[in-house]
């Protein structure tokens, strides 16, 4: 009778969770939680049916829940020394609670064989501090950005849905580990004791979700791209800028043979189709009619009474003496 009754408790502990985990994004807050939060005493012994029922049908939704909000900034700049922004830049991570992800600096050649610094930095700064930063950030350039995009994402709906589904899991996890207490035979224990170890891997999933979305809304991660000066400007000799005609040869170039390719592709894919069409079924079947006539013609003068040659030759009849 035990057994039936365990069997019983175990079914409908998995049902209320299935439906308290997709009936609602929203958080529910059940009678549980409600009185550990003012700081009551939870029941010291509660029918297992009435625990299930109440995790899955005594939820409230929470009318007004915290925005949680992802922001991500890219930029890039132009600045003297490059080494000495990421330097800048570094510091002021950790000026503002911060800390850098990772940052590179190398060289790179230009055309004219001068070698300059490149850098790039990503840090993760407080959400609430990263304008405040990029301002900062910006400010190591005399030149505006020649990229900057703010992104934010709104995750509360998932984060929510998240927090309700753990509060479900571990309340399912108490009711649970209630029973496994109370059972002494070996093959209830093991029941019981797997499907517990199923909701704790659950748990465990969850949690690592929720964390990452507190930090990622926590700390606003910023990646800035420094370029030097003599990166981004153009060649030039007195009032000449040779890097300008180069230019201006290469797009007439590119002109060029975007005409040729589109020209071949033409000709290729109509062109030369439709000129073997009409050889084929018009030029084609005209030459062989013409052909037929002539050689017919020729076989019939051949033939014809007082005529020297014979069918088939080509030679010219030889004059009468």
């Amino acid at each position: 009778m035990f057994r039936k009754t365990l069997s019983l408790l175990v079914v409908t502990l998995i049902i209320g969770l299935l439906t308290a985990g997709c009936g609602s994004a929203r958080s529910p807050i059940t009678e549980m939680d409600a009185s550990m939060s003012y700081g009551e005493a939870a029941p010291a012994e509660m029918p297992a049916e009435e625990s299930y029922s109440t995790v899955a049908q005594n939820s409230v939704p929470d009318q007004n829940p915290e925005r949680i909000v992802i922001r991500t900034g890219d930029m890039s700049l132009v600045v003297v020394d490059p080494s000495i922004s990421l330097e800048n830049i570094t510091r002021l991570a950790e000026e503002f609670g911060g800390y850098v992800v990772s940052a590179n600096l190398n060289q790179t050649t230009l055309e004219s064989g001068v070698k300059v610094p490149y850098a790039n930095v990503t840090i993760r700064v407080p959400a609430e501090e990263l304008d405040q930063v990029i301002a900062r950030v910006r400010a190591e350039s005399d030149q505006l950005p020649l990229r900057e995009i703010i992104s934010s994402l709104d995750v509360t709906n998932e984060y929510t849905d998240l927090q309700s589904r753990l509060r479900n899991l571990q309340a399912a996890e108490d009711q649970l580990q209630q029973i496994m207490d109370s059972t002494t035979k070996t093959e209830d224990v093991l029941s019981v004791y797997n499907e517990l170890v199923r909701i704790r891997e659950q748990i465990e999933v969850i949690q690592g979700q929720i964390n990452y979305y507190e930090r990622s809304a926590a700390l606003s991660s910023l990646s800035v791209e420094l370029l030097a000066n003599e990166a981004v400007q153009p060649l030039t000799i007195g009032s000449w800028e040779p890097g300008g005609v180069a230019k201006e040869a290469i797009q007439a170039f590119l002109s060029f043979f975007k005409g040729f390719v589109k020209f071949l592709i033409w000709l290729v894919l109509l062109i030369l189709p439709a000129l073997l069409i009409i050889f084929v079924f018009l030029v084609l079947p005209v030459w062989l009619i013409v052909r037929a006539i002539r050689r017919r013609r020729k076989n019939r003068k051949a033939q014809a009474p007082g005529s020297t040659e014979t069918p088939g030759s080509t030679e010219p009849p030889a004059p009468k003496a």
